[in-house]
């Protein structure tokens, strides 16, 4: 059972993780800034007792210096009232209680308590030292604290509903270009491949993306229409022997004829049938090379010997034709040699066609640059036009002042040797090459000396 994916929406996604990310660092913020506020406060507190203690010790000083405990106990009692939210307690120096605040009314403690210890001298009372201690109650500076961990609270969560909705709809808006391409993605049809991306507010994000879509989109066209011309090429290929089987059929069948005149036009149905036959297995060779199909590559042997074999295949043809014909130069490479004697054929009878008689056909063995070997057909005759240079190893292809159907063998030929030629050279890692000029040609190959 195969796994099924389901869609999220982005801008969601990220106005959830801004938020997230703002509640997370407001959060982090506030903490640090109440630990600091929290660490201030406390500072202070202990200050303010500090100096209350210290207040409270030099009054009780003076009070036992000039009454004793009486007027220590009358003071501390007559002050009371005035400490609010405070506790102050006293001991002799034998331990004994002197004094200490109600624990109800202004005196009422709640948790949030801090006590200081200290001695007041009094050297007229026995053992002349008072042990106090001073409690303040800090409720209110831990009420308003509350109140602002409560605001910080509050200020986060509201920054990230805000930050959510403002960065959904930010985002929303800033997806619009991608909306944009998507309808302009539907619009494009086969009937309609020119179509071509494109933002009225180019984004940077986006343009690399758009321009690769089109670029693809550009590939898909050449390539339909090619495949187009491919199928118009076909065609027209495959009517002439289909049309030439049917009229000799026909001729045969509309009157009776000889075994002779049979045994002839049997002859000229294989000859068509025959050129059907070379033409479909053209096409399928071509078809394997298109799907990625590689050279069988052999042990390394001698480029120079396998052209000559084929050369030695060619001479009569060439004989014929008045060519003269001399291999230069060679190369050890592991190579598919059966392929690679097809391409030098097909190269050889392209040269032998359109040669001039009395010239010299030069298949030439170069090393080229990296581990690429450089072979190629020379001869002299007409200059291809810059033009068609690109397009002479398309299938079916044919330039008026580069090359026709016919050569001077009177056989027609397909349009598939030159084609096969780039295919055999892209199966050992190479490259189809050509190049015209001043009366000279040279059509070839590069290919990889290992695989």
């Amino acid at each position: 059972m195969s796994d099924t994916l389901c869609s999220h929406s982005i801008s969601r996604l990220l106005a959830r993780k801004l938020a997230v990310v703002t509640m997370v660092v407001l959060a982090l913020l506030f903490a640090g800034a109440w630990a600091s506020v929290r660490m201030l406060i406390k500072e202070k507190n202990q200050e303010e007792a500090l100096y209350r203690s210290n207040v409270i010790a030099q009054i009780l000083a003076r009070e036992a210096g000039n009454g004793g405990e009486a007027a220590c106990l009358a003071r501390v009692r007559a002050d009371a009232p005035m400490r609010a939210n405070t506790r102050l307690e006293l001991w002799r120096a034998d331990g004994s209680l002197l004094y200490a605040d109600a624990r109800s009314g202004v005196h009422a403690m709640s948790a949030h308590t801090h006590a200081i210890d200290f001695d007041v001298p009094a050297p007229q009372l026995s053992g002349g030292v008072l042990k106090a201690r001073y409690t303040m109650d800090f409720a209110g500076d831990a009420k308003f604290g509350n109140q602002w961990v409560l605001v910080f609270v509050v200020v986060t969560l509201l920054a990230g509903v805000l930050v959510a909705a403002g960065s959904r709809w930010h985002v929303r808006r800033a997806l619009q270009p991608l909306h944009a391409l998507a309808a302009q993605t539907r619009a494009i049809s086969p009937s309609r491949l020119d179509q071509r991306l494109h933002l009225a507010d180019p984004a940077e994000e986006l343009l690399p993306w758009v321009e690769q879509f089109n670029a693809l989109m550009d590939r898909l066209e050449r390539a339909v229409s090619q495949l187009e011309a491919f199928n118009a090429d076909v065609a027209h290929e495959l009517r002439t022997p289909l049309a030439a089987l049917i009229g000799h059929t026909e001729v045969a069948l509309s009157r009776e004829r000889s075994a002779e005149e049979l045994h002839e036009t049997l002859l000229s149905s294989l000859e068509e049938a025959q050129r059907l036959s070379a033409m479909v297995n053209d096409m399928l060779f071509l078809s394997q090379a298109d799907r990625g199909a590689t050279a069988r590559r052999g042990a390394p042997t001698s480029l120079a010997a396998l052209a000559a074999q084929v050369v030695e295949f060619h001479e009569g043809v060439a004989e014929e034709a008045g060519l003269a014909m001399r291999i230069e130069g060679d190369a050890q490479a592991a190579v598919d040699e059966p392929l690679v004697k097809r391409a030098l054929s097909n190269l050889l009878s392209n040269a032998i066609r359109y040669a001039p008689r009395g010239s010299t056909l030069v298949l030439r063995i170069a090393p080229e640059e990296g581990q690429q070997l450089r072979v190629e057909v020379e001869n002299a005759g007409e200059t291809i036009a810059p033009q068609h240079l690109p397009r002479l190893f398309d299938r079916f292809f044919r330039a008026d002042a580069a090359r026709c159907c016919d050569g001077r063998d009177g056989q027609a030929h397909h349009g598939l040797g030159l084609a096969i030629v780039a295919a055999i050279a892209r199966m050992h890692g190479g490259r189809p090459l050509a190049e015209s000029c001043q009366g000279r040609t040279r059509v070839g190959f590069t290919l990889l000396a290992q695989g």
